[in-house]
């Protein structure tokens, strides 16, 4: 036979593009339409319908950006329609086929009954089926005229981003608005060529089932009628039928499909945007139930679903529904799909707590998995925190889009930092927008690492990164791949059955231990720094503010604990640790929006603490000690005097002044304290840090080297850091001015001043104070630069075969060294308060209070010794999707502390980011609790959601040892339970003379609750 696969592969594509799929709708008659221009922000259904409308045409440029335009269609059904599925079909003038960024549009009935979203690959609304004929249509659409960010493929800076720069020029042209005729029968034929056809693209040149389907599909299109498709198309599909009927083999593999909508919570568009988004996706997803019994979407992100709940209450009630039929899939129990890696460690519980709950309370469903397919890397304390959750299985994506290396699994047991495992699937389809093409088909097989051992993967489907979901066209597709040779077999189902079966499949699958990292979007940990800095300032004031209103619960009569404000004020901190917030990867609306939402956070917080420690008693001054280790250090009172004072941990004592193990003597440019002595060059840096207690130089080379680097990634300005910044530099060494700026027996300190770049200016001041061996370098930076990446480095005299980094409840170790291309990969890494380096016998931390972003690297001196050097990542100005990223002023401070160990730069990070509050209060109440032995480290101290009065302890180990010691209150104690992180008990706690005896594996989280006397 002669090969004419060429000529049917071309027949097959030109007559089902221009023939088949022109034929689907079989006749149109045109809306009349009429617009309204809503002024400013979105307004309410009940405004827009009273609003004056003013004729419409088709062709006509609509939506200023961010626009809202309504408008009304009135049109009516053909009598001689009568029998025939009939259907509106809106083209808003759609660019490309992605429906997250550009308009869209939600379809209301006239009393406000929103049916259904238009975009572009679902621009249908049905009207009947079947239709009586000579019926009226009457809408009011919504639509949001949002820009394409995304234009240029991420080449160009745009000023689209912020609705206070994009300008008012229409950004569409509306195309059409019909009443249309479905010919179910070319719409089915549509599906069968289009699933054959890729079927037959993906097989081997070599494999028999390519040439049957390539014949089939030549044979059939013998049959179509150019002149009448709808009239031949019943017998092409009858042609197509032996074809589509073959089974697939007995060992096919197995894709669990599951409806999906990823709506980012922000990225390229903001908050006020995805509440609209919500609405859209979610009537669509309603409407696809109602027409397919076997469609199963899942849903993650209770924010989301409170979003429509709280302003769709119509949508919300048909989404309450579809749960109740087991259509609809609560999934992943966090509030948000947050960042894997800059959440602090109670956030991420409380992403759990508050997310898992919601679920509960509205549908009585406890999700049983852990949805983060997006995320940006995974930190190593998730097993346990997801665990302790109630969860039973972790599910991610992200990792595909590796760098360098593949990772070896798809479907694994997760080990965190303290030995939990969880069950991990991680999708071999490689999208979690997926839509059941051949490709996709072909791509999961291929991909699937476990081939031998397993048979089955994941694949979630619909449109997202903005929602849209799942849609008719991938519904039937999934049905026709259902069992079909050549293919793998295509069963939609619900996440926990597929992973009840996996498990069940693959019991001894393999291990994974420690961080899930992902080797691309490592700029992350840095892009908007004031963003992250609201958002670490948030989770210590939060922290801050339950301590105190604890203790005011227990020792002020008349007192009452702030339930709804601190409910309220997490729930807005978790909603901003969205994986596209925190990370900085969003539009310069979002960011600017994140930043006066800190702001307001942080007042809110302080007036809330102000409150508590006013209710123990007014008439002194005390000063109040949030940190969960003993502080002796020096604080400043109201009119900024120094005075050193010793504070218990969890608790106050009076503000008196407590003479100093040895005062701060200033020499010329050298600050010592007997502890430490520091010497400043005239260039700024730090020439010596010499340890006195040790006796012994910290710094190989001057430390505090701030290195500006060119950082222009190869893709994704905001996420990406490439390897390649390093080559191009300067170094500041051109300090303005260096001066002491303070001499007290208490503080000595040095300022130092820069000028650079493109009129960026950095003033840091170097202080020690009177009994500390820290180094606090205060920075103060107003920031001019494009494309750049400011680092600081701390080059110190230590051969460090691993580099320790603060993450959730505990830290990661992570080699100094590149022996393979997994640590090569790792140029730069995320940690929280402090990355610590040592040596048998000695170590060095650098602390910081706003910083998630570093690289350590190591190299041998001439001199046979080793400089290991951390270099934090302070600021970056990358310029989309916002060409003003980071630009303007940044204060935060970042510390070396010398001779430190683990436990050491752990009290140091609390203490760094837990300001002593200073305060008039006259009452001396006992701490809420006081924990005893190295390593137990309290975390939160709270009162029981419930309101029952009940304390809540969350503590863990934090050295990487096991622990024991005991909990002891500061009010009688009547009864402790363990409990997980929704404060459900697990077994009773031993108390032992009225403490609670504490054991604790290495890293392991342990929540109490602590029934009062």
């Amino acid at each position: 036979m002669h090969d004419e696969s060429r000529r049917i592969e071309e027949r097959v594509q030109r007559l089902h593009d221009q023939r088949i799929k022109t034929a689907v709708y079989a006749a149109t008659v045109p809306f009349e339409v009429e617009a309204w221009q809503a002024p400013g922000e979105p307004v309410p259904f009940e405004e827009a319908a009273a609003a004056s409308y003013e004729p419409f045409s088709m062709g006509t440029p609509w939506g200023p950006p961010w626009g809202t335009t309504w408008f009304r269609m009135r049109g009516q059904v053909p009598a001689e329609w009568a029998g025939r599925r009939v259907e509106a079909v809106i083209d808003l003038g759609f660019v490309g086929d992605w429906p997250g960024n550009q308009a869209e549009a939600l379809v209301h009935l006239t009393d406000g009954t929103p049916l259904k979203a238009v975009n572009p690959l679902n621009q249908y609304v049905a009207i009947a089926n079947p239709a009586r004929g000579g019926e009226s249509v009457d809408y009011l659409v919504e639509a949001a005229s949002n820009p394409d960010i995304l234009a240029d493929n991420f080449s160009k800076t745009t000023p689209l981003g912020d609705k206070l720069t994009a300008g008012d020029k229409p950004l569409y042209t509306f195309r059409a608005a019909d009443i249309a005729i479905l010919d179910e029968e070319v719409w089915h034929l549509d599906l069968d060529v289009q699933v054959l056809r890729e079927l037959m693209l993906e097989l081997g040149e070599h494999d028999p089932r390519r040439h049957e389907i390539a014949h089939a599909l030549d044979r059939a299109m013998d049959l179509l009628d150019l002149d009448d498709v709808s009239g031949s198309a019943a017998a092409v599909r009858e042609a197509l039928k032996p074809v589509l009927s073959k089974p697939a083999h007995a060992s096919a593999h197995t894709v669990s499909g599951v409806g999906h909508a990823h709506i980012d919570s922000a990225w390229l568009w903001p908050i006020r945007e995805t509440k609209r988004k919500t609405s859209r996706t979610f009537s669509n997803v309603t409407s696809l139930a109602d027409e397919y019994d076997d469609f199963i979407f899942a849903c993650s992100q209770a924010q989301q679903y409170e979003w429509v709940r709280d302003n769709y209450p119509k949508v919300w009630a048909r989404i309450q529904e579809s749960v109740k039929k087991g259509q609809w899939a609560p999934v992943g129990g966090m509030w948000v799909e947050s960042d894997g890696n800059l959440p602090g460690g109670e956030a991420v519980a409380r992403q759990f707590i508050h997310g898992k709950r919601f679920f509960m309370d509205h549908f009585g469903i406890e999700t049983k998995g852990v949805w983060l397919p997006d995320s940006f890397g995974y930190n190593a304390a998730y097993p346990q925190i997801a665990k302790l959750a109630g969860n039973e299985w972790f599910l991610t994506q992200k990792i595909s889009w590796n760098q360098t290396n593949r990772f070896p699994h798809h479907t694994f047991w997760w080990e965190g930092i303290d030995g939990t495992r969880i069950f991990t699937h991680f999708p071999p389809v490689d999208t979690y927008n997926a839509r059941f093409s051949g490709e996709e088909m072909s791509r999961a097989v291929r991909n699937y690492q476990e081939k031998g051992g397993a048979s089955r993967s994941l694949a979630p489907f619909g449109w997202g990164d903005g929602g849209g979901g799942p849609t008719r066209e991938i519904m039937e597709r999934a049905r026709r791949l259902a069992d079909l040779e050549g293919s793998a077999k295509v069963v939609v189902e619900h996440p926990d059955e597929f992973f009840a079966k996996a498990r069940e499949e693959y019991p001894d699958a393999p291990v994974w231990v420690g961080e899930l990292y992902l080797e691309l979007h490592r700029a992350t940990y840095t892009s908007q720094a004031r963003t992250k800095q609201g958002n670490r300032r948030s989770e210590h004031l939060l922290r801050e503010a339950e301590l105190w209103a604890t203790t005011a619960a227990l020792h002020a009569p008349g007192y009452g604990y702030p339930y709804e404000k601190l409910d309220r004020l997490w729930k807005t901190v978790l909603l901003h640790q969205f994986h596209d917030i925190l990370p900085g990867s969003s539009i310069a609306w979002v960011h600017r929006e994140a930043e006066a939402e800190y702001a307001r956070v942080a007042r809110e917080l302080h007036a809330l603490t102000a409150e508590a420690v006013a209710a123990l008693g007014t008439g002194g001054t005390r000063v109040f000690n949030t940190s969960p280790y003993d502080r002796a250090e020096v604080v400043r009172t109201a009119d900024g005097t120094p005075v050193y004072v010793e504070v218990p941990a969890s608790g106050s004592a009076p503000l008196t002044d407590t003479p100093p193990p040895q005062p701060v003597t200033v020499d010329g440019l050298v600050l010592d304290n007997g502890l430490v002595r520091v010497e400043v060059a005239e260039d700024g840096t730090l020439s010596s840090v010499r340890d006195l207690r040790a006796g012994r130089e910290v710094l190989a080379e001057p430390g505090n080297l701030l290195r500006l680097h060119t950082d222009l990634p190869n893709y994704w300005d905001a996420w990406d850091i490439d390897k390649h910044y390093k080559n191009r530099y300067t170094d500041l060494l051109d300090a303005s001015s260096v001066t002491v700026v303070e001499q007290d027996p208490l503080v000595g300190a040095i300022r130092v001043e820069r000028s650079f770049g493109k009129g960026s200016t950095i003033t840091q001041t170097i202080t020690v104070r009177a009994g500390s061996p820290r180094i606090d370098i205060e920075t103060d930076i107003d920031w001019h630069e494009t494309e750049k990446i400011l680092k600081a480095a701390f080059p110190v005299d230590i051969r460090a075969p691993h580099s320790s980094a603060e993450i959730q409840f505990g830290h990661i170790q992570r080699p100094t060294h590149t022996n393979t291309s997994w640590e090569a990969a790792r140029f730069e890494v995320s940690g929280h308060r402090w990355v610590h380096l040592g040596e048998p016998g000695y170590g060095v931390a650098v602390i910081n209070d706003s910083t998630y972003g570093h690289d350590v690297s190591r190299t041998v001196r001439e001199d046979g010794g080793t400089t290991t050097t951390v270099r934090l990542s302070l600021v970056r100005a990358p310029r989309i999707p916002d060409p003003e990223a980071d630009q303007g002023r940044h204060r935060f401070t970042y510390a070396l502390l010398p001779g430190a160990t683990i436990e050491d730069a752990v009290a140091e990070g609390y203490s760094l980011n837990l300001p002593l509050r200073v305060a008039d209060a006259a009452g001396a109440p006992e701490p809420v609790v006081s924990a005893e032995g190295e390593g137990v480290t309290v975390e939160a101290v709270k009162l029981a959601d419930d309101a029952s009065g009940d304390v809540v302890v969350r503590l863990y180990e934090s050295r990487g040892g096991r622990a024991t010691g005991t909990l002891r209150t500061g009010f009688p104690l009547a009864g402790a339970r363990i409990t997980d992180l929704l404060e459900r008990p697990l077994e009773e706690a031993e108390i032992t003379d009225g403490a609670v005896a504490i054991t604790l594996r290495p890293f392991q989280i342990l929540t109490l609750r602590l029934r009062r006397g």
